[in-house]
């Protein structure tokens, strides 16, 4: 079974982590034709996840990488040793039979290894190009290379994390590689569609640090309209809501170990909801105005009432009189325990060459005529070879087995 929705469509892949393959896995999922190219000798040289944890098992190895796994799924794997003359001539066939080329690494890498926007064009007049790194090729930063959380870090995300009068706290995981491979498959198909109007392909060159401080947002219009920097006296707050002012909003402990409670009062018709439910009767809270002014002691008074109480039975309580609030949940409980995740099928299993049966990430939306579909994981090394170069390419078995011999894949 495959979604019909993007069969059309095929893409030489060159993306890695999650920044870049987080797209094309988007594309994949929705049936387009994902060739990924690998390089057989410097094994994860090019995506470093392919033999990193989680793995679900003792085996360790390039082919046992969980979140290589997860990104990859539905993608075709083929090797190719763009040191030789062979494997470079084997990649202008595959290009020249793709609709776009994609790649996520540093500036000029692919100028470099001899396939740049211009022998692109030369190859194939109308490919779409999308390049996604850190910085983009234009401006003083083009040449650096980065990571998730030093982008998060550049952009101005890291700032905004962090309690009154203690440095930032930074965000843990790479949040910017899902933002970046999500703007990147827009970028993708945006570029697609211009392409099927006019027949004109085009560079489509992409910045992940540009992206994240896209969302920025509101921090930044405060200070361009109001001149206000936002470490400044009991910011950043990033608990409560500043963008709108809500007051109580934020994360109270609940009963258990790191059990946690998230509410959020609206207006003064959530308040009086909560008040009245958490039996809180100070004329100081009455209004938004006082909330704010006071909200160390309201946020003790939730805290109170939250801290005897399971976390998603008060989460229900606080439903039932139509304030917003949630369990805070852990990762197993969205998983296992959650019937909504059931019923959007929100982690699908897939079979792993190596790895067998596994869940991975499905996409967060569903289509009703074609939807996306994610059966098979993630390629082992020059697992699609034949498929590509013989079935696509029309290469005989004797020729692969020649330029496996000469370590050309």
């Amino acid at each position: 079974m495959k979604s019909e929705a993007l069969s059309h469509i095929r893409i030489c892949d060159f993306t890695g982590q999650l920044a870049g393959a987080g797209a094309t896995r988007w594309m994949a999922a929705f049936g387009a034709e994902i060739i990924r190219i690998e390089d057989p000798v410097r094994l994860g040289k090019w995506d470093v996840l392919r033999g990193t944890s989680p793995f679900v098992d003792d085996r360790r190895g390039h082919e046992f990488g969980g979140c290589f796994n997860n990104h990859n799924v539905e993608k075709l794997g083929v090797t190719l040793n763009l040191r030789t003359e062979r494997g470079k001539e084997l990649l202008a066939e595959i290009i020249a039979a793709s609709d776009a080329v994609t790649e996520n690494f540093a500036a000029g890498v692919l100028e470099r290894l001899g396939f740049g926007y211009d022998r692109l064009k030369e190859i194939k007049p109308d490919i779409l190009y999308v390049s996604n790194c850190g910085f983009g090729h234009v401006g003083p930063y083009r040449k650096y290379k980065t990571w998730g959380p030093i982008v998060q870090a550049c952009c101005g995300l890291t700032f905004t994390s962090g309690l009154p009068d203690m440095p930032s706290a930074g965000w843990g995981y790479s949040y910017m590689d899902h933002h970046g491979g999500n703007f990147m498959a827009m970028a993708i198909m945006a570029g697609l569609i211009h392409r099927s109007r006019t027949g004109e392909g085009q560079w489509i060159d992409m910045s992940c640090t540009d992206a994240g401080a896209t969302m920025l947002g509101p921090v930044a219009l405060d200070y361009t309209v109001n001149g206000r920097p936002l470490r400044r006296d009991g910011m950043p707050y990033s608990n409560r809501s500043q963008f709108p002012a809500m007051s109580p909003h934020g994360i109270y402990e609940a009963d258990g170990h790191d059990a946690w409670l998230a509410l959020a009062a609206r207006d003064d018709r959530d308040w009086q909801a909560i008040a009245g439910l958490m039996g809180i009767n100070d004329q100081r809270f009455d209004d938004l105005a006082g909330r704010l002014a006071f909200e160390d002691e309201l946020d003790d008074a939730v805290r109170s009432w939250s801290s005897g109480r399971d976390r998603f039975k008060a989460a229900a309580e606080l439903q039932a009189v139509g304030v917003p609030a949630a369990g805070v949940a852990k990762p197993e409980d969205r998983i296992d325990n959650d019937p909504n995740t059931e019923a959007w099928g929100l982690w699908p299993t897939v079979t792993h060459g190596e790895m067998g049966r596994v869940r991975v990430d499905g996409i967060p939306a569903h289509f009703s005529e074609t939807d996306w579909v994610l059966e098979r994981g993630g390629p082992l090394l020059g697992q699609h070879n034949r498929q590509i170069l013989g079935g696509l390419l029309g290469h005989s078995d004797a020729e692969l087995a020649d330029l496996a011999a000469e370590g050309v894949i």
